[in-house]
């Protein structure tokens, strides 16, 4: 065999690899893309009947949860999260109850439950009714602490749309009765937050599967007390 044959058939080696290498990663490729559709369209159907109107809700529940969201660097709720609290205190307004605040509060400079209390407080909520969740730094955390450190078992979920397919999920995961309120969606942020929700559904159904511990845990907290306990961490 001539040495210019041998080089032909040492280098189309290589080539049939790179081929089979690239049609295996497109299969898996196109698995992902079906498995996040499928995730996704589980979530929606699934929960999507559990989303009332404020006077649809039964009176009975343990508390609201509001899901908190950015504020801004003056101390104020931005846009998203002042549509999710404008609905927790009407239907608080309606129906009573106590308001569970969860938000981010990582660090001395910011504190999403203090902004959010003090919006509901401003409209006439009393302080003693709400009590702040300083550790729910994402929606897995508000749901499981929820649960496990304020002892819920029964709750009104408070959010914009499209994040409360993901959250009535959860709850429902970890054995909490709740029902979904929607706030309304900021206009400008729309297609940005709901291709955003695509990938966070799939990550917190593989956290539904895997059920970690939240970051935080901490001593239990109990809504028959007085929120303002709870102001601070």
């Amino acid at each position: 065999m001539k040495t210019s044959e041998k080089s032909e058939k040492t280098a189309a080696i290589p080539i049939k690899i790179l081929k089979f290498i690239i049609k295996i990663a497109v299969i898996i490729l196109i698995l992902c893309v079906l498995a996040t559709i499928a995730v996704n369209l589980v979530m929606i159907i699934r929960e999507r009947k559990k989303i009332l109107s404020v006077s649809e809700i039964p009176e009975d529940y343990d508390c609201i949860l509001v899901l908190g969201c950015s504020v801004r660097p003056d101390g104020t709720p931005s846009s998203v999260l002042r549509e999710r609290l404008d609905k927790a205190i009407e239907l608080y307004k309606e129906k009573g109850g106590k308001i569970l605040m969860s938000g981010d509060h990582q660090t001395l400079y910011y504190n999403e439950v203090r902004v959010m209390k003090e919006y509901a407080v401003s409209k006439g909520v009393p302080s003693e009714d709400i009590f702040l969740d300083h550790a729910g730094y994402s929606t897995y955390d508000s749901i499981y602490r929820a649960k496990y450190t304020f002892g819920v078992k029964k709750m009104v979920i408070v959010t914009t749309k499209y994040h409360l397919y993901r959250a009535l999920y959860l709850a429902e995961v970890f054995g909490i009765d709740a029902k979904g309120i929607a706030a309304k969606d900021v206009k400008s942020e729309v297609l940005y937050n709901n291709m955003r929700e695509i990938f966070a559904r799939d990550k917190d159904f593989i956290s539904s599967i895997l059920k970690p511990q939240s970051e935080i845990t901490g001593d239990k907290i109990s809504l028959e007390g007085n929120g303002d306990d709870t102001n601070e961490k």
